[in-house]
């Protein structure tokens, strides 16, 4: 399994980056419009929108590499790893919230988020893939 560079469509990893934006800006302004007891956790500052631009990029080019490196070639393989992806971030969550770190509502907000964004990307870098 070798990652060829040369091969990842970076027009589709440009892509990628953006349709996560614009996703968790649609999916948060209405989940969060309410913030309630969010509020106080929350960062200060524009470094957590910075840090969220540079997460949204890092991710789509990671599910390239996946994307690539396992030999998708269409939509529906490349949903299977997105799912994957977002399935394995998810338990994390879980375990964190175990722990008390998350509340109910911000874990159920966090695992849909990332199960759809990761299936999201696997549609988008298998069909260019």
């Amino acid at each position: 399994m070798l990652i060829n560079m040369s091969d990842l469509n970076f027009l589709a990893i440009l892509a990628g980056g953006i349709l996560y934006m614009i996703y968790g800006g649609i999916y948060y302004s209405i989940l969060l419009k309410d913030k309630g007891n969010f509020t106080q956790n929350e960062s200060k500052g524009p470094l957590k929108y910075v840090f969220s631009v540079i997460v949204a990029f890092i991710s789509s080019f990671l599910t390239a590499i996946l994307i690539q490196s396992t030999g998708a070639e269409n939509w529906l393989t490349g949903a299977g790893i997105g799912f994957i992806v977002g399935v394995l971030i998810s338990i994390v969550y879980v375990k964190n919230s175990l722990f008390g770190l998350l509340s109910r509502r911000a874990l159920l907000i966090a695992i849909g988020d990332h199960l759809v964004i990761f299936i999201l990307l696997g549609i988008l870098h298998g069909s260019l893939n």
